[in-house]
């Protein structure tokens, strides 16, 4: 590819019908199943694949290293998406498979099951009408990589992976706690999760495999075969800090970040802006249009959505984004009180040695040295929050009726928790669209 080409457009007219419909997501998984499964009728076969209507359902991988919590997190992501929850003991259960009944032979043998025959018995579990109806979460498999090519050979791939990680010490000295319900084969924990049923309590158990040695030696096993996974599944991939309440951040496209691009590739429009932005004052809402009407029409945004923040500030701007074609299917409002955003931004420093970021309450910093050469931004002194407060108050309520229908988020509060109500938005599919003259389901 020529790096000087010009990015491809998409009109965004074109871009809104696609996110409206689905287009993309549609093409993508029907090509998907084409060559998977390679029909001698592939144009029935796309006819029957559309009537089943299931592309919207979950299909989740959650791996992990030994008590990473993936069983709790797949538990809760079940329960939100309602969803069929899969482990590998469970695949294990189905009585009436022969597939399972083969499988279980091995493991009465005390051998291991062979790979081709796991990939099998999922691909026939994954094809039972709650897997198709109501998507499925797969806990701690694939475990390598061979088992993740057979899985995609046979069509169950996921749609997205999460891999929680940890400290080899913290792992070792959860697994320690573990104990199962040997009734119920529920995972509880002495210090994490203890039930409070006192029977429960009695019945706990000390599973096998959690000493510090055994589990020493699944740690290493796992980072052993664990690159190669992250690798085939890159594209589906969200990697969780299981130590800290800390997750991947959504891609974005940052508005002023994005007019400081534009000013640093010293386009036409670039060279027009650059004043304002030396001078820090607010760029012409026309500019500011032109160059995200650019960037927003780029292929990737059309294809991968767009996720923009700092924009718009008031109704004109929002009334001209839509009139350029770019309508979010989504608006967030995050609300907090302005003492708390006070406090947020004008304790906040930077080391201008190390970039790093610093605040006076929340992440102060290591040394006295460092402390010392840290730089507060003019922009972040208490009036100058307060005017931008001011200013943002006077025309939220307008933007708020413009959107309509919008997502007010309590910011105030762990940035996980924040996280999670935006994702559990974001996630769940938009209602799809009813053509004109029809009622609605």
């Amino acid at each position: 590819m020529d790096a000087t080409a010009k990015p491809l457009r998409i009109p965004p007219q074109m871009a809104v019908y696609a996110e409206e419909h689905r287009v993309f997501d549609l093409i993508q998984k029907m090509v998907q199943k084409l060559l998977v499964d390679r029909p001698e009728d592939p144009i029935q076969y796309l006819l029957d694949h559309l009537r089943t209507d299931n592309d919207d359902v979950p299909k989740i991988f959650v791996l992990g290293p030994p008590a990473s919590g993936k069983h709790t997190m797949a538990k809760l992501l079940c329960k939100r998406l309602n969803a069929t929850h899969l482990t590998p003991e469970n695949l294990l259960s189905n009585d009436v498979s022969v597939l399972v009944e083969e499988a279980l032979s091995y493991t009465d043998k005390g051998q291991e099951i062979p790979d081709t025959l796991w990939a099998r018995v999922i691909q026939e579990r994954l094809s039972k009408v709650d897997c198709v109806k109501r998507g499925w979460v797969l806990e701690g498999f694939p475990q390598t990589r061979e088992q993740g090519l057979l899985l995609q050979i046979n069509g169950s791939s996921p749609d997205h992976v999460v891999v929680l990680d940890a400290p080899d010490i913290v792992l070792i000295e959860r697994n320690m706690g573990k104990r199962t319900d040997p009734t119920t084969g529920e995972v509880y924990h002495t210090t994490f999760d203890w039930p409070d049923d006192s029977e429960v309590q009695r019945n706990l158990v000390v599973p096998e495999g959690i000493s510090e040695e055994e589990t020493g030696q699944r740690l290493l096993q796992y980072h052993r075969n664990i690159p190669g996974i992250l690798q085939m599944f890159s594209k589906v991939l969200k990697k969780i800090n299981a130590d800290q309440p800390c997750m991947d951040v959504f891609s974005q496209v940052s508005c002023g970040q994005v007019l400081k691009e534009v000013v640093a590739d010293q386009t036409k429009v670039g060279q027009l802006i650059e004043p304002y932005i030396e001078n820090a004052q607010q760029v012409p809402d026309n500019l500011v249009l032109r160059i995200l009407a650019d960037r927003l029409s780029r292929l990737e945004c059309a294809t991968r959505g767009w996720v923009l923040h700092g924009f718009p500030r008031d109704v004109e701007q929002a009334g001209m984004l839509n009139d350029a074609g770019f309508v979010p299917n989504r608006v967030f409002f995050l609300d907090i009180p302005d003492d708390v955003a006070i406090e947020r931004l004008s304790l906040r420093m930077t080391d201008p040695v190390s970039g790093e970021r610093y605040h006076s309450l929340y992440k102060p910093a290591p040394r006295v040295e460092v402390y010392k050469r840290l730089q507060r931004n003019p922009a972040d002194s208490e009036k100058k929050v307060q005017e931008r407060l001011d200013m943002y108050h006077a025309n939220a309520e307008d933007l708020e009726e413009f959107y309509q229908d919008v997502f007010h988020v309590n910011a105030d509060q762990d940035p996980y928790t924040v996280f999670e109500f935006i994702e559990s938005c974001i996630v769940k599919p938009l209602p799809k669209s009813v053509p004109e003259g029809l009622p609605s389901p």
